[in-house]
C-alpha cells in the first residue's frame, strides 16, 4: 500500500461510499495500521473542506 495522505482526495474517495462514509476493514482489505491511516487521512480531508461529509 502506498503512503496515505490527506490531499490525495480521488484516492480516498474509494474508501468511502457514495453517501460519504468510510468502508469497513473486511470490504477494503486493508489491514488496521492502514485503515487506521486511511480513517484518519479522510476526516483531515472532510475538515479541511476538500472533501464532503456527505456524498
Amino acid at each position: 500500500m502506498h503512503t496515505i495522505d490527506y490531499k490525495q482526495s480521488q484516492l480516498l474517495k474509494t474508501f468511502c461510499t457514495d453517501t460519504g462514509k468510510i468502508l469497513s476493514r473486511r470490504i477494503t482489505g486493508a489491514c488496521a495500521k492502514h485503515q487506521r491511516q486511511i480513517t484518519r487521512a479522510i476526516k483531515i480531508n472532510r475538515n479541511l473542506a476538500i472533501m464532503p461529509y456527505k456524498g
